[in-house]
């Protein structure tokens, strides 16, 4: 039988935690679950050194090894992997389809768990020193920075949220916004203000990250004269927003003006049979362990929905 007409119970688009759990549990209910677990799979946790924070590990365990074990985990439950990138869906009849590339898969039921992306500079050195300074998640990585200088970029509620939590470890955080006043709300601003470990520098962005074999310094630009200086830091904190996997699932499922899938219920979308986890509908937490606990809930929908069905 080939791919293209042998129709499965569930496919799950992703392989971050979100996915991987759905993958684990779907399999358990012997749903025989493929996997499109893209050409870079494992989720966020792939480019993360020590996690500290997944229950079940005193001594914490390498983002790659956590990930690499929760596939090994769902492959023992019957699980299918196709490790390329989902390209294309097709969600208007009753039987689901998925493409990758020219190759069509068929399915009663999906499950997205794509995830989102942080979103970046752009800038010199970002790449390079990432994992190695340069984080999007202080409350993962914010324990290595006990008594360092850190920096974090951005002015909304979860740039002020980050900063308060960095100050928890740095000895110095230093808040770095382009504009001259904050989109965070006032309660935010005003704890942040306050705290003597926070500097906000204003009208400023970096415009180079430069370090060795980790990062030491940033160059900033200030936004209105386009003067430029360098700041001592040992670390650097993106918190400025999440763009969420969703370009190959326009018109597909309802999604709202930021991209996210719109949840209808906890985990059911706009269309029956498609189920959502993780980071496209998680605009808060963003954390593996409430994006695995999201994959177990759209798991168990599903197979109530298949359930239901017969």
């Amino acid at each position: 039988m080939t791919e293209e007409n042998k129709i499965r119970n569930v496919i799950i688009l992703g392989s971050g935690p979100a996915g991987l759990t759905s993958a684990i549990y779907t399999g358990r209910a012997r749903l025989n679950p493929l996997v499109i677990a893209g050409a870079t799979f494992g989720g966020q946790l792939m480019t993360t050194t020590l996690v500290e924070n997944f229950p079940g590990f005193a001594k914490g365990i390498q983002g790659p090894e956590l990930m690499q074990a929760m596939i090994d985990q769902a492959k023992n439950q019957g699980a299918e992997f196709v490790f390329s990138n989902a390209t294309k869906v097709d969600f208007s009849e009753d039987i689901k389809k998925v493409w990758v590339g020219d190759t069509e898969y068929q399915a009663h039921s999906v499950i997205l768990a794509v995830g989102s992306r942080a979103r970046t500079m752009g800038i010199t050195g970002e790449q390079e020193f990432w994992a190695k300074g340069v984080s999007t998640c202080a409350t993962c990585d914010g324990a290595f920075f006990r008594d360092k200088v850190v920096s974090i970029i951005g002015g909304g509620d979860s740039a002020m949220e980050e900063a308060m939590f960095l100050t928890k470890f740095a000895s110095k955080v230093y808040l770095i916004h382009r504009r001259d006043e904050f989109r965070a709300s006032k309660a935010m601003q005003e704890r942040v203000l306050k705290n003597d470990k926070i500097e906000v520098l204003w009208n400023t962005q970096p415009v180079e990250v430069i370090g060795d074999t980790k990062v030491t310094k940033l160059k900033l630009e200030n936004t209105q004269d386009k003067s430029t200086s360098e700041l001592e830091v040992d670390g650097m904190f993106l918190a400025i927003g999440h763009i969420p996997n969703t370009e190959f699932l326009q018109g597909q499922v309802e999604l709202d003006e930021q991209g996210y899938v719109v949840p209808h219920g906890q985990t059911g979308t706009s269309v029956d049979g498609v189920f959502v986890a993780g980071e496209l509908i998680d605009k808060k937490y963003k954390q593996a362990i409430v994006t695995a606990g999201m994959g177990c809930m759209a798991a168990m929908d599903a197979e109530k929905w298949f359930a239901e069905k017969e």
